[in-house]
């Protein structure tokens, strides 16, 4: 297998196309992990992760969801997934924008503020990974760590959520934030983006067939 079986080629038409839609989408999902995190009532699984090894390490959160973003694209490359440039781009933009968001978004005190920020997070990450998913320019790494393992025969669930519950474990020993807002993320992005998903697609691109040339 070459480097080439590993990549989504479409044309450069069709990329351009799907491309605002999927810068959109992922500016919007770095946007509701700022928002989590100004709520202060419980992160996302991964991102108990990250904030948890920013923490540690002392960098931002941005910072480490960007490394974190790019060791797991090399594992599911290793897996024998494909990549394509919203893979790439997903790796890069969406801790740059949480490191651009954090600086401009107020850090409620009041409880309901915090509340508003924690339960909205998770609804503008859904809409946007509708956006970016229904781009087509290729899974974001940790979907594509997932669906990796799953083509190893480990059912898509059970590779989710030992994925999620180690990370969520790990970042929580190195001082992530978990309370009710990680409820809410758990419970809830999956249905959410099973609703905005369909309604933000476009259609399934086709890749370039380079294999006559």
């Amino acid at each position: 297998m070459n480097a080439a079986d590993h990549i989504l080629l479409l044309s450069p038409a069709e990329t351009l196309r799907r491309l605002p839609r999927v810068l959109l989408g992922l500016v919007g999902f770095g946007v509701g992990i700022a928002l989590m995190i100004e709520g202060d009532l419980g992160l996302a699984p991964w991102d108990v992760f990250h904030k948890g090894v920013a923490t540690q390490v002392g960098w931002s959160v941005g910072t480490v969801l960007i490394i974190t973003s790019v060791v797991v694209v090399v594992g599911f490359v290793a897996l024998g997934e494909r990549l394509g440039l919203g893979t790439i781009l997903n790796a890069v933009v969406i801790g740059l924008v949480v490191d651009a968001s954090l600086p401009l978004l107020p850090t409620p005190a009041a409880l309901p503020a915090r509340l508003a920020f924690t339960i909205g997070g998770p609804v503008l990450i859904a809409m946007a990974s509708g956006l970016y998913i229904g781009g087509g320019l290729g899974p974001g790494p940790r979907d594509g760590l997932m669906t990796g393992l799953a083509n190893r025969g480990i059912p898509v669930w059970k590779a989710r959520t030992g994925i999620e519950m180690t990370v969520l474990v790990v970042g929580l020993f190195l001082g992530g934030t978990v309370g009710i807002g990680t409820v809410w993320f758990t419970l809830g992005i999956g249905p959410m983006v099973q609703f905005f998903l369909p309604r933000f697609s476009l259609e399934p691109p086709r890749s370039r067939d380079y294999s006559s040339n």
